[in-house]
């Protein structure tokens, strides 16, 4: 609501006519203290609407810092170097099916006896 400047004249007139010159000091400090009393709860009223808005994004906000910390404590080479230790321990605990006393079989191509095949 605006107050145009010649309402807010006829508003004053009213007053000094309703309760005269004298009463004047007296009725615009009651009235600047009202509206100071009105603007004070406004922002307490404010103040406590940003803090309950305010709740669920500091919530959001610790959660994104307690996942940042455990980032930072995770390091996935750890996982793999447990799994590659398993894999070996597994291989070295199994029989070898490699026998040293038998000679490996040679190829033809290792073997100069072969002669491949004859054409006639």
């Amino acid at each position: 609501m605006e107050l145009g400047f010649m309402e807010m004249v006829v508003i004053a007139l009213l007053i000094i006519v309703l309760f005269g010159p004298n009463k004047l000091p007296t009725i615009a400090r009651d009235l600047g203290t009202g509206v100071r009393k009105m603007r004070g709860a406004m922002e307490d009223i404010k103040t406590e609407i940003m803090r309950e808005a305010d709740n669920p994004v500091s919530e959001i906000k610790r959660e994104i810092e307690k996942v940042k910390e455990a980032a930072k404590d995770y390091n996935p080479m750890t996982e793999i170097n447990q799994e590659l230790n398993q894999i070996k321990n597994s291989v070295e605990l199994q029989p070898s099916t490699v026998n040293p006393e038998k000679k490996p079989s040679l190829k033809p191509v290792d073997d100069d006896s072969h002669e491949g095949p004859v054409s006639r």
